[in-house]
């Protein structure tokens, strides 16, 4: 399978959620299908049903999990420095309409979190970044247009 690049944060939030899931979830859907088997008929027991689905949510979370993690490819970005924009970078941008800044950081796909600048290694953005330098200018195609920002800081951290 291919690799799936990942910080060591990105990778912790995965293995944590994969020993919950399996730890406490499992468990506790275990529980409910035993009190929903309780009350007798199965063909309409709604408390039954829900646990089942939710049984089945959880089983192909653990196999997409799993499925991950034994790809991951972990990339220290505090081991990298330089001008140059690659995975794991920190980069502070500056509209070139509004010069308003903006931060990202350029994350795996499992990782992201635009509430906290996380961005996507296959988004338009950080596709438009990879590869560019400090003092660039790059182009995103957005909903609302395009946007042009310029490459203000590149940080490893």
């Amino acid at each position: 399978m291919e690799k799936v690049p990942m910080t060591r944060d990105g990778l912790t939030v995965l293995e944590t959620e994969l020993r919950t899931l399996k730890n406490v979830e499992r468990l506790e859907i275990i529980r409910a299908i035993g009190t929903a088997r309780e009350h007798g008929d199965l063909k309409e027991n709604a408390e039954y049903h829900a646990a089942r689905e939710r049984q089945s949510f959880v089983e192909g979370r653990i196999t997409e999990l799993e499925g991950v993690i034994s790809c991951v490819d972990v990339i220290d970005p505090s081991k990298l420095s330089g001008a140059l924009v690659r995975f794991g970078a920190t980069v502070l941008l500056a509209d070139e309409d509004t010069d308003e800044e903006r931060t990202y950081q350029i994350v795996g796909a499992y990782e992201t979190d635009m509430a906290q600048g996380k961005i996507s290694v296959t988004s338009p953005m950080a596709r438009a970044l990879i590869g560019k330098e400090l003092g660039d200018s790059i182009e995103v195609v957005a909903p609302g247009g395009v946007k042009g920002y310029e490459i203000c800081k590149v940080m490893f951290k």
